[in-house]
Formats: structure tokens, C-alpha cells, sequence
């Protein structure tokens, strides 16, 4: 090296301060602990030290993900970037957070410095040289007894490193090597230099010469120490070169050239250097050096001439350099001794702890096998506990099973006992007095259910009241209203509301409630109306099959026979006629208007029930003549008015003088002729059978008329049957259906009727439909107080059979 580029190497040292920059750096692991701790109890006792910590961090190129991978920072969002940078960073300041507490508890001011960068130690050799960090303390890996180099990323830091600064080496909290800095070096050069009293440009060049060898022998330049021959031969060499540039002037340049040569190209270098210096630069290798290599000894072999005063100096100075090579061999005796002492002392601690540890394992061992006594012991008390907790819970289940039956038993007891008591008490209040089956309704709900008696919901008239159809509760109902408050206290109204609340049948109009105070009868609401209407098709209403009409006379025959053989007492109805027949959707007949009837007392030492009346009572032509006469009444009265009702069936016509037009037809045998040609293809000789039975129970004489259950009911079940036959065949050929089963708005057969607030029966998609744009009744134009539908199931069922009989 040229003196122009040491001075260089020297201009680029900074100047001292007063006060030193020590900087550690530190990885965040454990060992960084200790080197903190050994940079504050070195470096604080000296004072005028800056503390910095330094943090090298990799650069942050990707982000991981949670299945285990990573994407490049430049493919994410950039809020997703930042929020895992400023993680990043929150982490290094809690792991920086420990150091900073050390320093602050030896009351020692700290700066914190983080980098970014992947390569370690030339961003920690740039921070260095950026802030003139002049003591740099770094961690060193763990190191054998005579291992002396710096391994990874420590060797690094410490080539990387800048000259001016010194750089510590810590091993688990003690110090491992020192690379010095140059100034220091360079100081104590100098120093040795000034002994050798040399002024001149030689001296320059030996100053230069021995920073390099003396650097080379303390730490070869990074903490590598040579081999000691090695050293030994370095030194020599260094102080021959010293004498032969007093003594010689004229190689000045030679040396420059020499001194940095290497021991196995001694032969190639040497040979340019023929001078007396020249061998006597080679003696002085020889002396100071015999154990060099084989390949050498020829060189120094060509030396042996050299002047006796040069050797005995070089001896001399020989001699001090061996004693001190061997004092410093010596040193590292001691400290591999001391090195060797410590690890036989940790290995005989390592024994005893041994033995102590088992030593403990047997204690363990021994306390673990009583613990598993103890534990079989209580695992056994457990047992013993549990089959003895089992008894006593198999126990108090037994009680507890037992106490529950005889709980039971006794509620048993006491529900049999109160149903005893209610039968008991319902058995006294029928005794005593008459049960109520039907519903109290008040004049609000009635004057509520028929819009304050509309006109429009008028349905019928009669001579004691009108009738309204309304709808109580979404039910439609017919309300029978007096004229006027007085009729209720009538004998007609309070004979009407006892047999229609104490008797039931199928074929008896159901009497749903009733308003006592002001004479109002809440009756099931007939949707065809009255037999009488339909045989004269009112209103345009179609006409009633034969097959129907058979069964008709059948249903009236049959409820008649109910109410004649009523327990305890019989009942007779005094008003039977069409008018009083009412249907429903299906034609099915109920008789209503029992408002005549009368109970009859009987006579056990009679053969006929009679009853004494005052006055006949009931509609013309459907009078008993004998009734008429005599003022006595019994059901043969009504077995006349019933063969009215069968004429009235066949004919369609009038009840006036309709037994003699039958009669006079029937022996002239022109009975078809008479017939309603409108219900259909009427079967001769059933009909005529029909014809005969209605004109023996409309007999002058009652001895002359038959009995109604003995005579004319089984008559009337086997035209019923042939009815029905009739009406099976006729069902699988009819292709227009019912008017029952035809939506009003459709004019079709419905899919799913169901009721609405009006009481008619609309197919449920047409009747959403009307109600999403009116609130009227399509049949009435009414407002519907709601738009509550009901399913008619009972129309379904018909809908389903009349499909299935159209297939």
C-alpha cells in the first residue's frame, strides 16, 4: 500500500469527540439480553457515552395468508398493505420495549434505530458511518475452547464495519473478541515507531509495515489469530526490515515491496533483490524462524553469509521477541487451563445435579406409589359410596313411584268424584228445571249482523216476523225477527225456542242462539230456501230431479217419525207444508216453523194419541178435515199434510184440490200427464207407487190413513233407493254440473270454495281477486265487514265426487 492511500484511509477517520457513540445491535432473541447488559456495565462506568440500539428488520415484500402462504405486498389491497406494516411495526417496538427498559433503569438515555433492509450488515456497517458510531457491540455465536473466528452474520458486521470503528464481539454475556478501530491502531504503531528513533522516510514506511504485522499478529485483521511459528516468523521479519532500512537507504523502495510478502513465494519475490540488505533481510528469517516449511530452507540456506554484527543484533532482538511469544503462550496455557477448570467444575456440577435430580426421582417414585395407594383406597371408598348411593336412590324411586300412584289414585278419586257430582248436578237441573242448548245473543249483535235490518239482507216474511240472513262469528245465519216485543212472550215463540233447544236432527232446523228479550231466533242459514220456491222455481231457480224429490219425501217422512215418537212426551208440528221445508246447498230438506207444534200428553188407556185444542190452527189445504171438524189433533194430522207435501212433490202445482186431480189421473191412467215434466224422465211404476202412498195419507178419515213408521217410511226407503240408483247413472253422463259447484264469478266449477263474509261460496282465487279492487260483495253489492275466507270442505267433497263421477 502507497503512503498516499494510508493517508487517504486516514482522512476518512473521523476526529474523536469528547464523548463516545456506543451502539449495540440487537436481534430481539435472548442473547441480545445479555449483550445490552454487557454494553451498559462496560461502557457506563466510563462515562460520555450515547447509547443507540440498532434493529436491522427484513424488507416486508409479501403478506401471509392463513392457509400457510404468502402474496406479494404488490397483489393486496393497500389497506390490507398498511394494516400488516403497521402490525409489523407494532411488534418490533414491543420487542425493542425490553432493551429500552434496561437502559432507562441504569438511567442511561437510548436512541432506537430500526432498519429496513435484507442485508444485515451493510445496513448496520451504513448506520455506523452515518451517525460516526465509534463502538459497535454485536453478538457472537457460542464458541469452542479454542475456536477464535467469528462465524455468519458477526464476521460480517465486523468486515462491513468502518475502520474508525471498534467493534465487540459478546458470547453469552462475556467478551469474545475486539476488532480495533483504526485510530487506535494507529496510535500504538506510532508509538513503536517514535522507539525506533527513525525520522526519515524509512520510518514512514516501518510505521505502515508494523500497523499491518502488529494488526496481523493481535487479531489478523478480523479477529483471526495465525498459527505462533507463523507470528513469530511475522515479528522477526518486521524488525529486520526495520535495521536494514537504517543501514541501507538505497532499497528504501525495495522493502515497500517486501514487506507485505507472503512466506510461500519467498523464493519468487527474493529474486529480484540482490543487494547485501537483501541477505541480510534473509538471515534474520532464518534465525528467528527454523520450523518455516521445507521449501524455504533453500532460500534461507543462500542467506548464511551475513555479517556477524547483523546477527548478533538480530539475535538479541530475536531472543526478546521469542519471550515474549512464549510469555504469550504461556497466557493461553493459563486460560485454557482455567478454560479446561471451569468445564471439569461444570461437569462435577452437572454430576451432583445429576444424582440430586435422581435421587429426586426416587422420592418421586416413592411419594407417586403411595399416591396411587392412596388413590386405589379412595377409588375403593368411591365404590362402596356409589353402590350405597345407588341403594338409596333405588329406594327413594320406590318412594317416590308409590307416593306418585297413590297420588294419582287419589286424583282419580277425586275427578271421579267431581264428575259424579257435575252428572249429579246436571241430573237435578234437568229435574229440576230446562236446559238451554242454544246460544243467548244480544240486540246489539243481532242489529250489528244484519246492518241495522237492511232491506237488502230480507230473505222471507211471515206472519209473526221477517227473516235476515247475517253472519255471526263468520257463520251464516238466518235471524227470525217479531214484529213486535210483545210476540215474545207469545206461546208460539216460547213453543218454537223449548223444541228446537231440547230436540236434534238431522233433518231439523238448527236453532244456533236466540234473543229472548226482543224475540229474535238465530236459525242455520238454508241456502236454496224453501221447497216451495224451488217446485215453483222462484227466481228463475232450476228444477229439482225426480231422484231427489224421492229422497226429499223420504227426509220429511223421517223427521216426522222423530218428532211423533219424541221422549217424553211427542211432538206434533201442525204446520207442515213446502213453504216450511227449507233446503240447503246440496237440497237437503229441514223442516223449520215449529212455532204450532204442540206437545202431546198421552193417555196410557188409549190406543191413539189425541189432544184437545180449541181452535185448528195451520194453513189451509194442509189441514186435517177431521182436525177441521172435531178440533181434535194427533199425528195423523200430520201424515195428511205430509201426503199434501208428496202430491205437491210429483205435481209442482198447488195444494188446492191437487188429491182429486191426482186421483181422477191415476184411474184414468194419465198420471204422466200430471207430472213435473222438468224433473226429469220419472219412472213409471215408482212414480205411480209415490202417487198412491201420497193419496192414502191424504185420507178424509184418519183411521184410513197408514201408519208413518210402520207403512209409509219403509215404502219411502226403497224409492229412495231407486232414487239414488237413478242418480248415480244420471251423474255419469251429466255434463253440466250443479249450480251449487259454480263460482258466481267464474261461472265455473270452483277448485278451492271457501265462504266469505257474504255467506255465498266463491272459488278462492277468483274472490282474492275481486277483494284486491272491491269491498263489496259481488253477489249482494254490500260492504263485507271483512275479507276473511272460510273453506267450505263440505263443497269441496261434493266438487270431488262430481269430478270423480264425470270420470
Amino acid at each position: 500500500m502507497d503512503r498516499s492511500e494510508v493517508e487517504a484511509d486516514e482522512n476518512l477517520t473521523p476526529l474523536p469527540s469528547s464523548s463516545s457513540v456506543v451502539a449495540v445491535a440487537v436481534d430481539g432473541k435472548r442473547k441480545s439480553k445479555h449483550i445490552v447488559q454487557w454494553s451498559l456495565e462496560k461502557f457506563v462506568p466510563e462515562g460520555n457515552a450515547i447509547f443507540k440500539l440498532i434493529h436491522v428488520r427484513a424488507r416486508i415484500s409479501s403478506v401471509p395468508t392463513p392457509m400457510g402462504n404468502s402474496i406479494p405486498i404488490s397483489q393486496v389491497r393497500e389497506e390490507v398493505a398498511a394494516a400488516y406494516i403497521k402490525d409489523i411495526e407494532w411488534q418490533t417496538s414491543e420487542m425493542l420495549l425490553p432493551y429500552k427498559k434496561l437502559c432507562i433503569q441504569k438511567k442511561v438515555e437510548v436512541d432506537v434505530i430500526v432498519i429496513e433492509s435484507n442485508d444485515v450488515a451493510n445496513a448496520i456497517a451504513e448506520e455506523v458511518a452515518k451517525h460516526g458510531i465509534n463502538k459497535l457491540v454485536i453478538g457472537a455465536s457460542s464458541r469452542g475452547l479454542f475456536t477464535r473466528k467469528l462465524k455468519g452474520v458477526s464476521s460480517r458486521i465486523a468486515v462491513c464495519a468502518p475502520e474508525f470503528c471498534t467493534v465487540y464481539a459478546v458470547s453469552k454475556g462475556k467478551l469474545s473478541s475486539i476488532r480495533p478501530s483504526s485510530i487506535e491502531t494507529n496510535g500504538s504503531i506510532r508509538d513503536d515507531s517514535s522507539e525506533t528513533s527513525c525520522s526519515t522516510t524509512n520510518s514512514s514506511s516501518y510505521t505502515f509495515s508494523s500497523q499491518i504485522d502488529h494488526g496481523s499478529v493481535a487479531l489478523n485483521s478480523h479477529f483471526d489469530s495465525p498459527s505462533l511459528p507463523m507470528q513469530r516468523f511475522q515479528a522477526l521479519a518486521t524488525i529486520n526490515q526495520t535495521l536494514l532500512k537504517t543501514r541501507t537507504s538505497s532499497v528504501e523502495s525495495s522493502h515497500f515491496r517486501c514487506q507485505s510478502l507472503d512466506i510461500r513465494e519467498g523464493k519468487d519475490d527474493l529474486s529480484s533483490c540482490a543487494t547485501n540488505a537483501d541477505s541480510g533481510h534473509a538471515l534474520s528469517r532464518t534465525s528467528s524462524c527454523k520450523s518455516l516449511p521445507t521449501d524455504n530452507q533453500s532460500w534461507i540456506s543462500d542467506q548464511a553469509s551475513t555479517s556477524d554484527m547483523l546477527t548478533e543484533y538480530l539475535s538479541s532482538e530475536s531472543q526478546e521477541n521469542l519471550n515474549f511469544e512464549l510469555e504469550k503462550l504461556r497466557m493461553e496455557l493459563r486460560h485454557a487451563r482455567g478454560m479446561y477448570a471451569i468445564a471439569q467444575s461444570e461437569t462435577n456440577d452437572a454430576s451432583l445435579k445429576l444424582n440430586n435430580l435422581n435421587k429426586c426421582r426416587l422420592e418421586e417414585a416413592m411419594k407417586l406409589k403411595e399416591i396411587n395407594l392412596k388413590e386405589e383406597m379412595a377409588k375403593k371408598l368411591a365404590r362402596q359410596e356409589k353402590e350405597r348411593y345407588e341403594a338409596a336412590k333405588r329406594e327413594v324411586t320406590h318412594v317416590r313411584q308409590s307416593t306418585e300412584r297413590e297420588t294419582s289414585q287419589r286424583k282419580e278419586a277425586e275427578m271421579k268424584a267431581i264428575h259424579d257430582a257435575k252428572e249429579k248436578e246436571k241430573l237435578e237441573n234437568a229435574l229440576v228445571g230446562p236446559v238451554h242448548q242454544y246460544r243467548k245473543f244480544t240486540w246489539d249483535e243481532i242489529v250489528s249482523a244484519t246492518s241495522f235490518f237492511s232491506e237488502d239482507l230480507k230473505i222471507g216474511m211471515g206472519a209473526y216476523g221477517s227473516v235476515y240472513k247475517c253472519s255471526f262469528h263468520h257463520t251464516t245465519a238466518a235471524v227470525k225477527v217479531l214484529h213486535s216485543k210483545e210476540s215474545r212472550k207469545t206461546k208460539q215463540f216460547q213453543q218454537e225456542l223449548k223444541i228446537l233447544s231440547e230436540i236434534r236432527h238431522p233433518h231439523l232446523l238448527l236453532l244456533l242462539g236466540a234473543c229472548i228479550d226482543h224475540g229474535c231466533l238465530v236459525y242455520e242459514y238454508m241456502e236454496s230456501g224453501s221447497l216451495e220456491d224451488r217446485l215453483l222455481r222462484k227466481n228463475g231457480t232450476p228444477p229439482i230431479p225426480w231422484f231427489e224429490r224421492f229422497r226429499i219425501a223420504w227426509e220429511v217422512a223421517s223427521v216426522l217419525a222423530f218428532l211423533h215418537n219424541a221422549k217424553p212426551k211427542p211432538v206434533i208440528h201442525r204446520d207442515l207444508k213446502p213453504a216450511n221445508i227449507l233446503l240447503d246447498h246440496n237440497l237437503v230438506s229441514k223442516i223449520g216453523d215449529v212455532g204450532l207444534s204442540t206437545i202431546v200428553h198421552t193417555d196410557p188407556t188409549s190406543m191413539s194419541t189425541l189432544y184437545k185444542d180449541t181452535g185448528p190452527v195451520g194453513t189451509l189445504c194442509y189441514i186435517d178435515p177431521e182436525y177441521q171438524r172435531t178440533g181434535l189433533i194427533s199425528p195423523k194430522s200430520d201424515v195428511y199434510a205430509f201426503g199434501m207435501v208428496i202430491l205437491q212433490l210429483l205435481t209442482a202445482k198447488p195444494a188446492m184440490a191437487l188429491a182429486h186431480v191426482v186421483e181422477t189421473a191415476l184411474s184414468d191412467g194419465l198420471l204422466s200427464e200430471i207430472l213435473d215434466q222438468e224433473a226429469g224422465n220419472w219412472p213409471v211404476e215408482e212414480t205411480k207407487q209415490l202417487a198412491e202412498l201420497g193419496l192414502s195419507c191424504a185420507e178424509l178419515r184418519r183411521r184410513d190413513r197408514p201408519d208413518l213408521k210402520d207403512k209409509v217410511l219403509p215404502a219411502l226407503e226403497r224409492l229412495k233407493e231407486v232414487g239414488d240408483r237413478a242418480r248415480g247413472l244420471i251423474s255419469r253422463v251429466q255434463s253440466a254440473p250443479p249450480n251449487h259447484l259454480i263460482c258466481p264469478i267464474l261461472k265455473d266449477v270452483m277448485t278451492d270454495p271457501c265462504v266469505a263474509a257474504d255467506g255465498y261460496t266463491y272459488d278462492r282465487r277468483a274472490i282474492e281477486l275481486w277483494l284486491e279492487v272491491n269491498d263489496k260483495s259481488p253477489m249482494t253489492n254490500m260492504p263485507l265487514p271483512h275479507n276473511n275466507l272460510i273453506p267450505n270442505y263440505t263443497l269441496l267433497s261434493a266438487i270431488m265426487e262430481f269430478k270423480s263421477r264425470g270420470q
